[in-house]
């Protein structure tokens, strides 16, 4: 704002307005209409708006009268409008006095670059201010080693943590696996399945397909099996009886 503030005015950048009833047939037409509503804290009923809303004048009257005065400035219907409050000395010379935007029916003040500047500031300021203080918290200083770092509290968790472990620790419960989890193993074995399919043969008795090894030394058990048969110990090792 150009005015120089007062530190008796009401700071409106903390507050909102809005009207229920005008939210659903709200448009550049009647924007200016809801706006100048009596309830709405952010309009000024000494404008030259209601000097024209008397007459059942048009607002291209505005710019042959002098004064305060608000125009649509942006419209972007039916979520934005942007309402600018300006005094006005000619028909081509004014004053930017302030901005409001209307989201959703709801009115705010846009806060003026100083505001901004200020609030930024003051962020600033105190996160630095609680950076220092947790830093002297920590510093101390010997006339002979001069400044040192304590760790108090990083030597008490230490503490803490040993404590901890030479207790009994507790089974942690096993949980369930999710639905996801299911899935994506599902998918993995059935990929592997298809890239690696198992080999079958057919068991003449049972007319069944059953796997077969790759190993032929890993076939054991009974049955009629030709490979079994056919198995004889070296000759060196057999045991010959008296």
């Amino acid at each position: 704002m150009n005015q120089p503030m007062n530190p008796s005015v009401q700071n409106f950048l903390g507050i909102s307005w809005q009207d229920p009833r005008w939210v659903p047939i709200l448009n550049k037409d009647n924007v200016l209409d809801y706006f100048s509503e009596r309830s709405n804290p952010f309009y000024n009923r000494t404008c030259n708006n209601e000097t024209i809303k008397m007459q059942r004048l048009s607002l291209q009257h505005l710019e042959n009268m002098v004064g305060l005065e608000y125009i649509l400035l942006h419209h972007q219907d039916p979520v934005l409008f942007v309402i600018r409050k300006q005094h006005r000395q000619s028909p081509k010379q004014v004053t930017t006095l302030a901005d409001y935007y209307i989201i959703a029916g709801t009115v705010y003040q846009a806060p003026d670059l100083g505001s901004v500047i200020n609030s930024r500031l003051m962020t600033t300021l105190h996160h630095m201010e609680s950076a220092f203080t947790k830093t002297l918290e920590r510093a101390t200083y010997h006339p002979a080693k001069g400044y040192s770092w304590n760790f108090k509290d990083k030597e008490q968790q230490q503490n803490t943590t040993s404590s901890n472990n030479n207790k009994p620790k507790k089974k942690k419960k096993e949980e369930p696996a999710s639905a996801f989890q299911y899935s994506r193993v599902d998918g993995i074995l059935s990929g592997l399945i298809q890239k690696f399919p198992p080999k079958y043969a057919k068991d003449e008795s049972s007319e069944r397909p059953i796997a077969v090894s790759d190993n032929k030394s890993d076939v054991t058990g009974g049955g009629e099996n030709p490979q079994q048969e056919d198995f004889k110990p070296p000759p060196e090792k057999r045991i010959k009886f008296a």
